[in-house]
């Protein structure tokens, strides 16, 4: 079989060193099939390094003392799919479902608490922030958090400026309720009117480290996240966030993921929606 004529040298030793490192900073379990995703990701490093070869950037990474490496090699191989409204039926049980309790059960002190784990280019965070305005009463205060381990999208989620083709989904009446568009410069693209990102605070973390909050949370998204994880990491994952939740509050994950056999801390209350058990 003919190989493949690469830039640089990139051998299975190097692989399986790069995809360990991987696995030990974020808990991603990585195929034999991401061979080829991991060159196409890593050579841009390699490049830019003045590297002559992967066993070069794996010395390298080896021999740093500190994690500034190890850090861009997370950035570039951790997937960042979003999306506004992705997966629509969570924001409706939220609007319909989860609010509505939610305001019942904290009429005291009239806040609500979102975080929204893996949040990416910040579509999630934003979609969320526009569920809350459209669903809190005046006089409520509502917040997310969100976090990512992947530093490169955290920038961009923070500057929330987007090509207007990410908004092509959302309905007319909502886009022109929420979002601005831009001029001259900034022709053909949005942003969230600052109203909605005021709502949103992004913070870089790693799920795999040692992690609090501030305050219990009422809702955490963590969605397409723990797909990528050993059914060990899950657990523990799984777990934290029942620790990090108020007692009842809700988790919503992905449409291709599931608790099931995992834990008996949640139930399971919607589609991929649980709830924390007492």
């Amino acid at each position: 079989m003919q190989q493949k004529v690469r830039e640089f040298p990139f051998t299975r030793r190097d692989f399986d060193y790069l995809r360990k490192v991987s696995n030990e900073r974020t808990g991603i379990v990585v195929g034999d099939d991401k061979f080829d995703m991991f060159y196409s990701r890593l050579s841009r490093r390699v490049r830019r390094l003045g590297l002559r070869s992967f066993a070069e950037y794996c010395d390298l990474i080896r021999n740093e003392t500190r994690d500034d490496e190890v850090l861009e090699l997370v950035n570039a191989i951790t997937t960042n799919l979003t999306a506004f409204f992705r997966e629509n039926h969570h924001f409706d049980y939220l609007a319909a479902t989860v609010l509505p309790e939610l305001m019942r059960r904290n009429a005291a002190t009239r806040r609500i608490r979102i975080w929204s784990a893996g949040c990416s280019t910040g579509e999630e965070p934003y979609s969320l922030a526009i569920t809350l305005r459209e669903n809190l009463p005046q006089g409520w205060d509502g917040r997310i958090l969100a976090t990512d381990i992947d530093t490169s999208v955290l920038e961009r989620a923070a500057a929330a400026v987007y090509p207007v083709e990410r908004v092509k989904g959302i309905p007319m009446t909502r886009l022109k309720r929420w979002f601005l568009r831009g001029r001259n410069t900034r022709s053909g693209m949005v942003r969230p009117k600052p109203e909605i990102r005021r709502l949103v605070r992004f913070e870089q973390l790693n799920l795999m480290q040692p992690w609090s909050l501030e305050e219990p949370m009422d809702v955490i998204f963590c969605r397409n996240v723990i797909i990528y994880f050993d059914k060990e990491t899950k657990r523990r994952l799984v777990d934290r966030y029942a620790d990090s939740l108020h007692p009842h509050g809700y988790l919503f994950i992905g449409h291709s993921e599931s608790l099931f056999k995992l834990t008996d801390r949640f139930q399971l209350i919607g589609n991929t929606v649980y709830r924390r058990q007492e």
